[in-house]
């Protein structure tokens, strides 16, 4: 069967009598058994789906017109599905199950999606490789030797290797756009507060958000459309109205795009990258923009500011995991002491206790005005510096990753490498800014890397459209 890379092809097969439900439902089933090492997937809803596949084929004709029926979509296990496991890929939520759905998975249930399982994630979405699950690394499709990128690498890879059409991931540092860089697929950060958090295992609670990753551009703003919006189960979702994403604007008048020129100079820029870059910033002129150099001298700060922020959110959102309410309790406890203390000590990972260990350290009362209160401020610098260039700019142009898909336990053992990798994105999780990575261009290995373009808050309706008109034109030998 040939592969389908958008919904609306799939719904135009089914419509024209040239595909059904459960064909497709059989494929997808299929293709993850035959690459189950991959280990993308933790579970698949098997029974469900081929139930569920029959049922929409058998109504289609009163169904089709839905936002997402046709579309087979799978979950981050960080992504609540009720009745089903949910377990952050970390031994302390062993043998849990969600006992209600999250926003984002109501809102796709009601448009005709069909989940079909939940994904692979480094343990508690911390983690840039997909490397720190307590159910091992997911393995790169385009070569099983490599990371798949993390936290929402079995998201990336469920694309990538055709496993489903769609997957959701959350990104808190760029735990969408990453992964979707090292894989060739779509991943988009939303604004902050533009999609509902409720239902979502929280890791640093102003940075998360949910989004899409995607085959298609098409596939991620029809998504996003449908997740997106106000949700009075939280407080944080924003009230600006959710336009159709899906009608990209046709771009009439040249932009003004900005590249941060730290970004191409930085020592850790791999050569490849740095030299496609330059050439979309030369095809960019080409084309009639005005693409130019800014300073952004705080780059080498966004870094450090991510993890002690976030580092200390975790502390304070982690420590609901005690041995007592829910999940894993060790069974060498003997009192109330011992069952918090060995519970967590052997039911979170290694990097999972590094970095509580580090937020609790920030927060202590010695230390929180020198670390916590003083990133906090810098957080803010970074914000209005953003803001700054966006006023005079449409677009902040930058590589999604320094580098293509590195090599299974490559960096793992080296934690300051490892969080060097979010240089890139992390600027549009501590503004809270929504951004996008493309997948471009590929390496002289083939292995790809994605670009990131970044707009103002509540932008994606831009960010879409531009990224449709960057795909149009692009010269051929650019594209994936």
């Amino acid at each position: 069967m040939k592969r389908y890379t958008a919904l609306s092809a799939i719904k135009t097969d089914i419509s024209a009598g040239l595909l059904s439900l459960d064909t497709l439902a059989k494929y997808y089933l299929d293709r993850i058994k035959k690459f189950s090492h991959l280990n993308a997937f933790l579970e698949v809803y098997e029974e469900e789906v081929l139930a569920q596949a029959r049922d929409l084929q058998n109504n289609w004709e009163t169904r089709k017109h839905e936002p997402l029926s046709g579309m087979f979509i799978a979950l981050k296990d960080m992504i609540s599905y009720k009745d089903h496991a949910l377990s952050a890929s970390s031994k302390i939520l062993g043998g849990f199950n969600a006992l209600y759905n999250a926003t984002v998975t109501d809102r796709l249930v009601k448009a005709g999606a069909i989940i079909i399982g939940r994904l692979n994630c480094d343990e508690f979405a911390m983690g840039g490789s997909n490397e720190t699950s307590i159910y091992g690394p997911v393995k790169n499709f385009q070569d099983e030797a490599r990371v798949s990128g993390g936290s929402s690498g079995g998201s990336a890879v469920a694309v990538q290797a055709d496993l489903c059409l769609a997957t959701l991931g959350t990104d808190t540092g760029g735990s969408i756009r990453q992964p979707a860089s090292f894989c060739g697929v779509y991943g988009v950060k939303p604004t902050y507060g533009r999609v509902s958090r409720y239902g979502v295992v929280a890791f640093a609670s102003s940075f998360d958000q949910v989004g899409p990753i995607t085959q298609s551009l098409e596939d991620s703003a029809l998504l996003l459309k449908v997740i997106a919006g106000k949700d009075e189960k939280d407080a944080t979702t924003s009230k600006h109205s959710v336009p159709d994403f899906t009608r990209f604007k046709k771009q009439e008048d040249p932009k003004r795009i900005a590249y941060i020129e730290e970004t191409l100079n930085s020592p850790g820029l791999d050569p490849e990258v740095r030299e496609r870059m330059l050439g979309l910033i030369e095809k960019l002129k080409d084309l009639g923009h005005t693409v130019v150099p800014v300073s952004f001298p705080l780059l080498e700060y966004v870094v450090p500011t991510y993890y002690i922020l976030t580092t200390a959110e975790a502390s304070s959102n982690l420590s609901r995991y005690d041995g007592v309410h829910f999940g894993y309790r060790s069974p060498s406890a003997h009192d109330l002491e011992s069952t918090y203390k060995l519970s967590r000590s052997e039911g979170f990972g290694r990097e999972v206790k590094r970095r509580i260990l580090l937020g609790t350290f920030v927060l202590s009362a010695g230390y929180y005005d020198a670390y916590y209160s003083k990133a906090q401020k810098v957080r803010r610098l970074i914000q209005n510096q953003t803001l700054d260039i966006l006023k005079d700019h449409d677009f902040i142009l930058t590589p999604t990753t320094p580098s293509v898909a590195f090599k299974i336990g490559e960096k793992l053992n080296d934690p300051i490498v490892m969080y060097l990798e979010d240089i890139f994105t992390v600027q549009a999780s501590l503004t809270g800014f929504p951004a996008i990575s493309l997948p471009l261009f590929r390496n002289s290995q083939g292995l790809p890397f994605g670009t990131q373009l970044l707009s103002g808050p509540f932008k994606e309706e831009d960010l879409f459209s531009f990224s449709k008109y960057l795909e149009e034109n692009m010269n051929k030998e650019l594209v994936r």
